[in-house]
């Protein structure tokens, strides 16, 4: 469940190009294991000028209750080049609360979980675990693949996201015109499709384990 409580040629055509946040916006997802609904995340943007601020709160749905609850929030800038996070924090119940800053004028990151903290150099295309689905919209035109490097305060993981075409996605929230991207590493693949009405937001994401299992995190609920 890491993944989902860890819960965007794409730009080749510049349509999506700095897209237009909304100044607030919350999706509510399901998500959903080999067809069963298992949890239900809340995600909220909130924008003002420059400054964004995303929170995200995961509860689990029967059985998977008993996992208790998580919430991520991710706070920083949006710049011509793209989010610059300031302060990510990851906190779940019966575990350590993970947190990362970036300092983007001393290029360097710190890192602190399990009441070990860190500082390295800020690493190239650096991301939190949320503010990485706003990137995608901020990339040059006829890009086809973006290295990202997400944070989230245990470490630093490392992904190339593949920038595709144009979809129409069906969701319990209605049906989207989207960019789809997706990634593939270790035999397992995931897919993201970013609404264009939402500004560039997911609507859905899709994991698929090298074992064949299915995660399906798909918007049901939209409130402006």
């Amino acid at each position: 469940m890491s993944r989902w409580a860890s819960s965007f040629a794409l730009l080749a055509l510049a349509q999506l190009a700095h897209a237009e946040l909304p100044a607030r916006l919350e999706i509510t997802y399901d998500i959903l294991r080999a067809d069963s609904r298992i949890a239900e995340i809340k995600a909220q943007l909130e924008r003002n000028g420059e400054s964004y601020r995303i929170t995200e709160s995961w509860h689990g749905k029967g059985i998977f209750a008993l996992l208790g609850k998580a919430t991520r929030t991710s706070q920083g800038a949006i710049t011509p080049k793209g989010p610059r996070p300031k302060e990510f924090t990851d906190e779940r119940s019966g575990r350590d609360t993970a947190r990362a800053w970036f300092d983007w004028a001393a290029n360097t990151l710190t890192m602190r979980y399990k009441g070990k903290q860190r500082t390295e150099p800020m690493p190239a295309n650096a991301q939190d675990r949320l503010s990485f689905v706003l990137a995608f919209s901020f990339a040059p035109p006829a890009t086809k693949s973006m290295p990202l490097a997400l944070v989230d305060g245990r470490g630093v993981s490392y992904h190339v996201y593949q920038l595709g075409g144009r979809d129409r996605v069906q969701t319990g929230a209605g049906e989207f015109d989207a960019h789809k991207i997706w990634r593939e590493k270790d035999g397992e693949r995931m897919e993201i499709w970013l609404a264009d009405s939402l500004g560039g937001l997911p609507v859905r994401m899709l994991v698929i384990e090298k074992s064949g299992t299915r995660w399906d995190q798909v918007a049901t609920r939209i409130a402006r």
